[in-house]
């Protein structure tokens, strides 16, 4: 089974291209974003330290934490922040260790893709086979998240601002998928590296 890790900027059209993966190849696609919501579920490793950390204000009406008031709560506080990824990060890699373990000894699936915004920050690069970049041009990412997410110019450079920049995927990545135009050239990109199995 071989891992690869996928990464890139908002708005690069990595959503799309996990999609197509999964129904491609004989594969597992793990997003660490689900890994860290599914952590935080009651009765789940980060639970109880999250709520002790930022009060019961954070809870839905259901008891669970409601990650519009937990993204309020931590908004512009860096050292709660600091906190509150002091809790999640270590969970969720152990998570997703545990899930590729559990694949691993399974023996029937080719290839497990994690996908993970700050893969390279978090140095997933060292439980990983291989790094994949999904990169597109500045001005179609602008126009995708202002098209799709109707994001407003201002937001859209914050979270630009807030990302690697391109030289740093591409001196982590051993595979650039180049996104910029129809999503067919991208799947063909892949299809050229993997080979087309279905």
């Amino acid at each position: 089974m071989r891992l690869i890790g996928i990464t890139g900027g908002v708005g690069a059209g990595k959503s799309e291209i996990l999609n197509w993966l999964e129904k491609q190849y004989n594969c597992v696609v793990l997003k660490a974003d689900e890994a860290a919501n599914r952590i935080k579920e009651p009765g789940e490793r980060c639970y109880d330290s999250l709520v002790e950390l930022l009060g019961p204000e954070v809870l839905s009406e259901n008891g669970k934490i409601d990650r519009g008031k937990m993204a309020e709560r931590i908004f512009g506080d860096k050292e709660l922040l600091v906190q509150v990824n002091a809790i999640i990060h270590p969970a969720v890699k152990e998570y997703i260790l545990k899930q590729i373990q559990e694949k691993r000894a399974e023996g029937c699936t080719d290839y497990f893709f994690l996908e993970a915004a700050l893969l390279i920050e978090e140095g997933y690069g060292e439980i990983l086979d291989e790094l994949w970049y999904i990169r597109a041009d500045e001005t179609v990412r602008r126009r995708r998240l202002r098209e799709s997410r109707d994001y407003s110019d201002e937001k859209i450079d914050r979270i630009l601002r807030s990302q690697l920049p391109d030289q740093e995927f591409l001196a982590n990545c051993s595979f650039v998928i180049d996104n910029s135009h129809e999503i067919e050239e991208a799947y063909r990109q892949i299809k050229e590296k993997l080979g087309d199995t279905r």
